[in-house]
């Protein structure tokens, strides 16, 4: 099974493009929602433990949190200690499941790829990505954004470029819907004719 990494800078099309996998019928194993999953059950004593009074009826309150670790680099290195494994484990148990049931191509979406050391997991890596002023016009449309916001997202993410050069695959959504989806169903096509390639040599 070949394990395909996807990951984008903050408002550059990542979930649309992550979707655009799975509705192509490759499994989609998301991160943010893995996130979501875990704050509301196995993490939240984790995170009431290390952070008390961020939780309400045994479940993460986002809001809470955030203000407890925004801003504070090693509040946030010890919340991220929680939250990694536990995604990095379900990540696997997703991989296993797929892998077993002979899924020729799965995908890790995850956000902080190239950040959190990431690569090595995956043998391919998509990167979604956008002109600078349709991302910068994406992000300042989102509710509570702001340009201070954007720019501390902005600088805590290796930069476009950088993530490019490391990409094998490159998906631009800033050419919009249609294009994004052909780009898609070009790198399945790559990836299974590799796949079958490789079976029949």
């Amino acid at each position: 099974m070949i394990v395909l990494g996807l990951t984008g800078s903050i408002g550059m099309g990542k979930s649309t493009t992550a979707k655009m996998f799975a509705e192509a019928g490759v499994p989609v194993h998301d991160s943010d929602e893995t996130v979501h999953r875990l704050y509301s059950g196995k993490a939240a004593p984790l995170v009431e433990a290390a952070f008390p009074g961020t939780t309400r009826s045994g479940v993460v309150d986002r809001a809470r949190l955030a203000e407890k670790v925004l801003g504070d680099p090693a509040a946030l290195k010890k919340l991220e200690a929680i939250i990694h494994p536990l995604v990095r484990a379900d990540a696997d148990t997703f991989l296993g499941r797929h892998r077993a049931a002979g899924a020729p191509i799965a995908v890790l979406d995850i956000p902080l790829l190239f950040e959190t050391g990431g690569r090595g997991r995956v043998d391919k890596v998509v990167v979604v990505t956008a002109p600078a002023d349709i991302q910068r016009a994406r992000v300042l449309a989102r509710p509570g954004m702001n340009e201070a916001k954007f720019e501390t997202i902005l600088a805590k993410q290796v930069p476009d470029a950088e993530k490019r050069r490391q990409a094998d695959f490159i998906v631009d959504t800033g050419e919009g819907f249609e294009a994004a989806r052909a780009a898609v169903d070009a790198i399945i096509a790559e990836l299974s004719g590799e796949k079958s390639g490789k079976a029949g040599s």
